[in-house]
This record gives C-alpha cells, structure tokens and sequence, in this order.
C-alpha cells in the first residue's frame, strides 16, 4: 500500500518543478536580453567618449581624437589643421585649417574603489570650429 505522505511529496515535487522550470528559462532569457540591450547602447551611444570631438556649425562631427593622445586642449582663436573625411567622392568636409570657436568640457563623476570626494573626470570635449578653407569651384 502507497503511503499518503509518499504520494503527495511525489506528486508535489512534480509540480514544483514544472513550475520551477518555466521561470528558470524566462528569468535567463530576461537577463539575456538585458546583457544584449546593455552591450548595444555601450558599442551605439559611446563612441565619442573619451574624445575630443570637433564639430561644424551645423552640429555634424567633423573629427574625433582620443583625448590620451592629446597634450593640450585647443583654446578659442586656435587654429587646427584636421584631416576631414578626405578628399574623395562624397567627402562633406575636407582636410585643412580650420577655426576653434568654442570649446565645451564634459565631465562626470568618478565611482570605484580609491576615488577622492566629489571628484569628476573629463569624459569628452566638444570643439565647435568654422572652416578656413577657400570654397573650391569645379
């Protein structure tokens, strides 16, 4: 003869594992798709961090350069001399002088381990620049 104890803590288990099972693969699928969503906004919305990114009146990059790369900062009146986008076929913006207008500093806080109070960091640097170049006529 079955005991009832034996009977139900069989057929318990059972249950509780086909409900246990269910919510195991949606939690793992959730977390994948919060992995993905995460690695796609840090390759999309980052790829000036860290630069100093100069720009054209109308807002369109001209350039960007990896601020550890750089010495010094361009101060407004400086002129620089930028590649562009070349010289080829559909190039917007070509290789020259061109005048700093403004610069703009971003910064943000610092988190981790050994960080000083209220300390922040230069996260990028935006360069608003007019071009020096005579317009070329074909």
């Amino acid at each position: 003869m079955i005991d009832i104890g034996e009977f139900v803590s069989r057929y318990a288990s059972f249950a509780g594992f086909m409900v246990a099972l269910p919510m195991t693969v949606a939690t793992y699928y959730q977390s994948f798709k919060a992995r993905q969503e995460a690695r796609l906004a840090r390759e999309t919305a980052v790829q000036s961090l860290n630069c100093l990114e100069f720009v054209a009146g109308d807002g369109s990059c001209i350039n960007l350069v990896p601020l550890e790369f750089l010495h010094s900062l361009p101060k407004p009146g400086d002129v620089v001399m930028l590649p562009g986008h070349g010289v080829g076929g559909e190039a917007e913006f070509l290789p020259g002088a061109y005048l700093v207008e403004t610069v703009e500093h971003i910064y943000s806080h610092v988190d981790g381990k050994g960080r000083r109070p209220q300390e922040a960091r230069l996260t990028k640097a935006v360069a608003q620049v007019t071009s020096l170049n005579p317009a070329l006529t074909v």
